[in-house]
């Protein structure tokens, strides 16, 4: 059987960040994938310029077309702006009692622009958490979801996993990309306890996007049949690979995007 990802995402012009690197990072994977456009965005390697939210009622058509007709393994859920959205989701979900839910909290762009407004932030806790086996965010995400500083420590991230984990999802990867030193650190906090992903920071401009392809190639995994634990491994593989290559693109004047295909294209120059 064709194993069959979809993402529920906002749309990146610039084809750097969420649905494109969503899909690009599927078919990378060996996995079919499938999209719920919820949100579409004016955006380059430079910044976000503008964002069109799709009314949620065609978000909804979008879920029951997909769902109704293929046999999706895992879904990766990323950027929700704004309440009516994130509800629409979230009926979907329950309504096609959909499993392997990866869901990335987007809330700021790697330019530094706000990507969900603020009255979204609790709403998405409330109802989406319950429903996500997984969420993948990063250390100011978490700080924003927590009200909290952002983690600098080890202690403080494994505080904070603790936290976001008692608030409803299946698992946490709480990635310290963000963080400050020569090494990054992601924490994997489930139901077998936590486990440390520690990898050389790669030094790169090109870095747009790198948490989106992170959780779909989580959720990739997942679809393939891997455990979670397993997906992870396979998905941070992929995405330092990826970061690891992103120089051998030359896409844009701002933060590039990482190299998807590294394993198939030639390099360029």
């Amino acid at each position: 059987m064709t194993s069959i990802a979809v993402t529920i995402a906002g749309s990146d012009s610039g084809g750097g960040a969420g649905i494109q690197a969503d899909l690009k990072t599927f078919s990378a994977l060996g996995v079919y994938g499938a999209s719920v456009i919820a949100a579409l965005t004016a955006q380059n390697t430079r910044g976000v310029t503008g964002i069109h939210d799709v009314p949620s009622d065609f978000v909804t058509a979008q879920i029951d077309a997909v769902y109704s007709d293929l046999k999706v393994d895992a879904t990766k859920i990323g950027m929700l702006s704004r309440i009516d959205t994130i509800e629409a989701v979230a009926s979907g979900l329950e309504r096609w009692d959909v499993k392997n839910v990866v869901l990335d909290p987007v809330m700021v762009a790697t330019s530094g622009d706000h990507l969900i407004v603020d009255d979204a932030v609790s709403f998405l806790v409330e109802r989406l958490f319950l429903l996500a086996d997984f969420i993948t965010p990063n250390l100011r995400e978490a700080a924003r979801i927590l009200d909290a500083p952002v983690a600098e420590t080890r202690e403080t991230m494994r505080d904070q996993a603790l936290k976001l984990k008692a608030m409803g999802p299946g698992a946490v990867l709480l990635k310290g990309g963000h963080g400050m030193g020569g090494e990054s650190a992601d924490l994997l906090l489930d139901k077998a306890g936590e486990h440390w992903y520690e990898a050389a920071r790669i030094a790169t401009n090109n870095t747009h996007g790198t948490g989106c392809t992170l959780s779909s190639a989580i959720a990739a995994g997942c679809a393939r049949g891997l455990s979670l634990s397993e997906a992870v491994g396979f998905g941070k593989d992929y995405v330092t690979a990826a970061i690891a290559a992103a120089d051998t693109l030359h896409i844009g004047q701002g933060h590039g995007p990482v190299h998807h295909f590294h394993a198939f294209w030639k390099e360029t120059t």
